[in-house]
């Protein structure tokens, strides 16, 4: 954004460059007229529609910011969270798929890849294949750290053996980004995991069936097993031992995804509710007309628009290269915000509705069951309050906290189960 000329107040966070505007205007058109439509079909079916996906792929929104050489769009993170807000608002599922290809796959490779991994890989994610995240495991939730997949070196390469669980967008994916134990040490240890780039048909990698799930039906979270998978010395990102690290920074693009998520589905529920409320008439007047109806919308739109603006304001932080700690205490609080807002408006548009919100054929029944993953995945609440408040004492814990963003347990994009009885499960996107 450029720089305000002296005496100048510099523009709203909420107003968008003009480059940064037609792109929204952009996918909110695709969103209008590709994603709506379809978004009850696919919830009922429990699958994305195959001709959105390829057009998700024609619309070059599988790879923003894979640069245009490797056939992607050249666009850059704040263009992420634009398309992933403007698709959620017709349907979270969608923009879950859109939010673990972008935010988690491909910004891993960009930003940890070597130069041979992004020539092979990038013009395959920007030309139709789709890429899933796999850390979550039965035990390791929160505590991605825990993770019990080994990845066992050999003459030429490594073997991987181990079962991930709750994998987002695994039923379709064609290239996986693997968490492996390397090396020994304690379970905690950022120093013992590695990262690996795995095809999806390669020998003994086997996708299990989706898992039936409340809400964001269409986004399919499957197990994952590896059974003496071979991987080459190539498919290792980085150095063995860099996962960790790869891990906690990925991670909090992916939180950051899933706060544009929750802050798009927040505005398609209070569209819903502000259009009911105009045209709904009772006693012989616009139920809008009552305060018991305006003021509750009202308060709606002011806590979106809140999110809103820390949603924007974290994008940039990460954007502009903000220290470590800086980045995760804002990434922690867009989340917990977006996801708080979210699940309170989609509640609050389907009493507004009333019967007719209650019911199945109005978007705001899946939107209130789509928004509640928003509390759980990608790091649950607790989670987060736990690393804000590390940080407000000056205590830098941020890397257990990332860990449990890796979908842990039960998600729609391949996220965590929520242990019982404790809160603090990943249920992410991994």
């Amino acid at each position: 954004m450029p720089t305000p000329a002296p005496g100048e107040c510099p523009p709203a966070l909420t107003t968008l460059p003009e480059q940064a505007r037609a792109w929204r205007e952009k996918v909110r058109r695709f969103g209008q007229e590709s994603v709506a439509p379809r978004a009850r079909a696919m919830d009922v079916a429990g699958r994305l529609d195959d001709g959105l996906v390829k057009e998700l792929f024609d619309e070059g929104l599988m790879g923003i910011e894979i640069p245009e050489v490797y056939g992607g769009s050249g666009g850059d993170l704040f263009q992420v969270v634009l398309a992933i807000e403007e698709i959620a608002r017709h349907d979270p599922s969608a923009a879950v798929f859109v939010d673990v290809q972008n935010a988690l796959v491909v910004s891993a490779l960009l930003r940890h890849g070597s130069g041979d991994q992004k020539r092979r890989h990038l013009p395959r994610l920007a030309g139709g294949q789709v890429g899933a995240y796999a850390i979550s495991e039965e035990h390791a939730g929160s505590d991605a750290f825990a993770l019990e997949t080994r990845a066992e070196r050999t003459g030429d390469g490594f073997v991987v053996n181990g079962r991930k669980r709750w994998i987002t967008s695994a039923a379709e994916a064609g290239l996986f980004l693997v968490f492996a134990r390397t090396g020994e040490g304690p379970s905690a240890s950022a120093s013992a995991l590695s990262a690996f780039l795995v095809d999806r048909d390669a020998p003994g990698l086997t996708v299990g069936e989706p898992v039936p799930k409340m809400g964001i039906r269409a986004s399919s979270t499957c197990e994952v097993t590896f059974d003496d998978v071979h991987v080459d010395r190539g498919s290792l990102i980085g150095r063995p031992g860099d996962g960790g690290v790869l891990m906690v920074e990925t991670l909090d693009i992916g939180k950051l995804g899933i706060a544009a998520q929750l802050v798009g589905l927040a505005d398609g529920a209070l569209t819903h509710a502000l259009q009911h409320a105009e045209e709904r008439e009772q006693f012989g007047t616009r139920i809008i007309d009552f305060q018991g109806v305006q003021f509750p919308l009202a308060r709606t739109a002011a806590e979106l628009e809140a999110a809103r603006v820390l949603l924007y304001n974290t994008a940039r932080l990460l954007q502009g290269g903000a220290p470590q700690a800086e980045r995760i205490k804002a990434t922690s609080m867009a989340k917990y915000i977006a996801s708080a807002v979210a699940e309170r408006a989609a509640s609050q548009a389907v009493e507004t509705l009333g019967g007719a919100g209650f019911a199945g054929e109005h978007p705001v029944e899946k939107l209130y069951r789509d928004a509640k993953i928003g509390s759980i995945y990608e790091g649950t609440s607790n989670v987060q309050f736990k690393t804000i408040a590390s940080l407000l004492s000056g205590r830098q814990d941020g890397t257990g906290e990332h860990a449990s963003r890796a979908h842990a347990p039960s998600g729609p994009s391949g996220h965590a189960r929520p242990e019982h009885p404790r809160n603090d499960q990943a249920f992410g996107k991994e």
